[in-house]
């Protein structure tokens, strides 16, 4: 019934953007997406709803930061947005300590900011768009417990330690093993944005047997999956599960041929969609001070968080989503 709840209110919401329609609208209005690995299909999908949201108002926008893995230089791109007084912000903060400040500086000077996908919760952005990433843990737990014999086993996470939204994942990961003593986390591989270090670390567990095999390899992040997956499939190993996240089109193929167990996925593109449309919103209509700790204001004009959704695809449903996807890329 929450689901069903959320899923109503999150449509309402965007009805009551799109009412706003495009006639207040200028195409001086700027409106920045800031994140890190924009070369990711998942950033291209979240770009595409940021773009549609940005034509559909006659706004301009604009997708900054680095393709690869790189805070500072992340930050340094939000810096940039800021400095050209932008009508609003959307941005995935790789590391929450160090953004604070310049996101606490935006505010103070009135620029508009939300995150998405990975948040800044003790930061003054106004609220977090995205998956709610314990739940995801919770959910891919729950595949692994289901899936290892016995509910026994040694798993290796691939994540990215420090990065908000990863550790949240795991977190819930942690939480779905805490009733299954048999579930041993052997180590959590730091892969430092090189998806390639998936592949070299998977190579060596691979050669360990006995007490020390590794049974389960689980992604936190987008691109490891698919290079756990080509070691596993070259190695034609049945009997190792691996759970991915989200659905960059080597994740669906690896579902299909039955390499890849399962993935856990995430909708950024309705985060950059209803993102900008916030954003919008609150520009044109929003409160005269943005300096407010809104998340302890009963009266707030905001919400704390958007859940945009999650969920499992594997060889059951996977070809379901991978025709949306198809269907996406020819509107």
């Amino acid at each position: 019934m929450q689901t069903v709840q959320r899923t109503l209110l999150l449509s309402m919401t965007i009805a009551l953007l799109a009412l706003t329609g495009c006639q207040r609208h200028s195409n001086s209005e700027r409106y920045y997406l800031v994140s890190n690995n924009l070369k990711l299909a998942y950033w291209r999908t979240a770009a595409d709803g940021f773009n549609k949201a940005a034509a559909e108002y006659h706004v301009k926008a604009f997708v900054v930061g680095p393709d690869t893995y790189d805070p500072q230089a992340e930050l340094t791109a939000l810096q940039q947005a800021v400095a050209a007084k932008p009508a609003g912000i959307l941005i995935s903060v790789a590391d929450a300590a160090s953004f604070q400040s310049q996101i606490d500086a935006a505010i103070d000077a009135g620029v508009p900011i939300i995150t998405m996908d990975s948040d800044a919760p003790h930061s003054h952005r106004l609220f977090f768009i995205g998956t709610n990433n314990l739940e995801a843990g919770h959910l891919g737990g729950q595949r692994v417990v289901d899936k290892l014999p016995g509910g026994k086993g040694n798993v290796v996470f691939f994540s990215m330690p420090g990065q908000p939204n990863l550790d949240e994942r795991f977190k819930g990961y942690q939480e779905a093993f805490s009733e299954h003593p048999g579930i041993k986390t052997v180590e959590v591989v730091d892969i430092k944005g090189e998806s390639t270090a998936a592949f070299d670390k998977t190579e060596q567990y691979m050669t360990q047997t006995g007490p020390k095999k590794i049974d389960a390899f689980i992604c936190l992040e987008a691109s490891a999956g698919k290079e756990v997956g080509t070691v596993l499939k070259r190695d034609n190993a049945k009997d190792r599960l691996l759970i991915a996240m989200d659905m960059d089109p080597d994740t669906l193929s690896l579902i299909k041929d039955g390499v890849i167990d399962a993935t856990i996925a995430q909708k950024p593109y309705t985060m950059g969609y209803i993102g900008l449309k916030f954003l919008d919103q609150i520009f044109h209509d929003g409160p005269k001070t943005l300096r407010t700790d809104y998340s302890v204001d009963s009266f707030s004009p905001f919400p704390v968080f958007v859940d945009t959704g999650t969920a499992l695809v594997d060889k059951v449903n996977v070809d379901l989503y991978g025709n949306s996807a198809t269907q996406a890329q020819q509107k």
